[in-house]
């Protein structure tokens, strides 16, 4: 499995370029900007770039999805429960961010679905507190946690539709139960590293002791 981690735009945001090296196909986890790069980074591994997968509905993580479409044809997957959120940004938030609204989703997925992309296959984790349909994506090894569980962080909990109580019921009953040696990829760049383990944030995570 082909994984690139990718820092873009003002807040941030890790994009990921996962593909199969074998027969080229890929897809791409919260581009938010810098799709020129990504796209780039994409030609020069030889991948296609056949799916782009949101963790969530916020305009910090769907802001490129409009250019990425437009340029590789790649169909939207977002959880069926922040769907809405995809298409529904005040045009004032899209202003502040200097974001363009995403086009509505192609596919809707929830908890136990399989995103395939050519021999990589990544099992939906639905991880709701973020937002309502906030998810991970899981390969064995590797977990995309989006802005749910961060590098000894959790993503915040205060926005609508989010819960503390059950962002902490989604990280201690769907990601700690990961294997320990799990690389956790974050959807943002604010920890002293830019990825962890999971069993590494079960010890050492404030916040979900």
């Amino acid at each position: 499995m082909f994984i690139k981690q990718m820092q873009v735009g003002h807040m941030a945001v890790f994009a990921y370029l996962v593909g199969d090296p074998i027969t080229g196909d890929a897809l791409v986890i919260d581009p938010a900007d810098d799709i020129k790069g990504i796209i780039a980074e994409a030609k020069k591994n030889n991948l296609r770039i056949n799916y782009i997968v949101n963790t969530h509905g916020h305009v910090d993580h769907t802001s490129g999805n409009v250019e990425m479409q437009k340029a590789t044809g790649a169909k939207i997957i977002v959880h069926e429960d922040d769907a809405v959120m995809l298409t529904s940004t005040p045009a004032m938030i899209l202003k502040m961010f200097g974001a363009k609204a995403s086009p509505p989703a192609d596919i809707l997925v929830k908890d136990g679905d399989v995103i395939t992309v050519g021999n990589v296959e990544l099992k939906v984790i639905h991880t709701p507190g973020h937002s309502p349909g906030g998810i991970s994506l899981y390969s064995p090894g590797y977990v995309f946690t989006g802005d749910t569980l961060f590098v000894e962080a959790v993503g915040r909990s205060d926005l609508p539709g989010g819960s503390w109580q059950t962002m902490y019921q989604s990280i201690k009953e769907k990601l700690f139960v990961l294997p320990e040696d799990t690389k956790v990829m974050p959807g943002h760049n604010y920890g002293r590293t830019p990825t962890s383990t999971i069993g590494y944030e079960k010890n050492h995570n404030p916040y979900v002791h």
